[in-house]
């Protein structure tokens, strides 16, 4: 899915005819937000927006991920397994699975990580302990109360920000803000721009952390690509912040195409590209999740083994608030159950 050019304009018509659907989604979202949930038995820690399309959730994980194994955890990511057939419980396996069958993100991250997908997330938690984990990262499902979640960490890009604001299918906003910033324990604001300013300035308000970080390209990828001339093709969330990370990298993007978020490309798409590229002298350039799509049950087929993925880390300006966040609430988890 496209996200409609009127969701990031106030003043559409649009998205006033759509407010009396949106009011009654929002109330539909906010009641359910209110549910009880699973309670995992070992610390919970949700990745997730307040509103749909990408912001940076996939690095946020990775980065949490990383961390937690400094400090000695062992992190399991749980994920609904978005795009894929399997319903789950299952664990990913990143050389017997596709994308069809456990999607794109998953699939990624489980080369360097162990990844349970479950379309009912409270299922998905026995496997995840049933792998060790000492701590759960819910990839996404904020909104979802199927499972109580010890730290709420949202990621909002800092140029798009939420949009006009209003609630699907008025805007973006997967519930009404309110419900949303009240559940909040941490913030991160990906990039530059001032977009999430005042949701920001809400939550310090209120005595919630925010946390500045950018996108940083892997060195084994702006290598790869030195003195290249690109083209680019993209099917996330935000395709044009990829094009955005690539051009402040320095590198040269000569032409970028940009599809729907998870889209399955075909083998003629492919094709094309792979032609167009050869044709122009230019070097084919995708993201790490694009190209987990295009993974067959024996890999890579030969037509794409020429595109070059280009990995990005998230890194924070403050990595000490962040370290000091992720262990105060890994203690204060372990202390509630304790005590109950």
């Amino acid at each position: 899915m496209r996200e409609p050019a009127f969701w990031h304009r106030p003043s559409s018509w649009k998205s006033h005819l759509l407010r009396p659907l949106a009011a009654l989604y929002g109330a539909v979202a906010a009641q359910r937000m209110r549910r009880g949930g699973l309670d995992a038995g070992i610390p919970v820690f949700c990745v997730g927006n307040y509103h749909v399309g990408g912001a940076g959730k996939t690095p946020t994980v990775l980065a949490l991920a990383a961390l937690l194994r400094e400090l000695d955890e062992l992190p399991v990511v749980l994920s609904r397994g978005y795009g894929g057939r399997l319903r789950g419980p299952v664990k990913v396996d990143p050389n017997g699975h596709t994308a069809a069958d456990v999607g794109d993100e998953p699939l990624m991250m489980a080369a360097t990580l162990p990844v349970v997908i479950a379309r009912d997330r409270a299922d998905g938690v026995a496997l995840a302990r049933a792998q060790g984990a000492s701590v759960i990262l819910m990839d996404d499902g904020f909104q979802n109360p199927s499972v109580v979640k010890d730290a709420s960490v949202i990621v909002i890009d800092g140029t798009r920000g939420l949009g006009n604001g209003r609630v699907i299918p008025a805007g973006p906003l997967r519930a009404p803000l309110p419900p949303q910033l009240a559940r909040t324990d941490a913030l991160i604001v990906v990039g530059d721009g001032d977009a999430a300013q005042e949701v920001a300035d809400d939550l310090v308000s209120r005595g919630t952390p925010v946390l500045a970080a950018h996108l940083r390209p892997d060195a084994v990828s702006l290598a790869a690509l030195r003195g290249k001339r690109v083209l680019a093709f993209a099917g996330i969330g935000d395709p044009e912040r990829f094009f955005g990370t690539l051009r402040s990298s320095g590198v040269d993007l000569v032409r970028c195409k940009a599809f729907t978020d998870h889209h399955p490309f075909t083998s003629g798409e492919i094709a094309e590209l792979v032609a167009e590229a050869a044709r122009d002298g230019l070097t084919l350039v995708t993201t790490e999740k694009d190209l987990a799509r295009l993974h067959g049950a024996d890999g890579l087929p030969a037509a794409v083994q020429a595109i070059v993925p280009f990995a990005v880390t998230l890194q924070f300006a403050d990595t000490a608030l962040l370290r000091r966040f992720v262990t105060d609430r890994l203690f204060e988890a372990r202390q509630r159950r304790l005590r109950t």
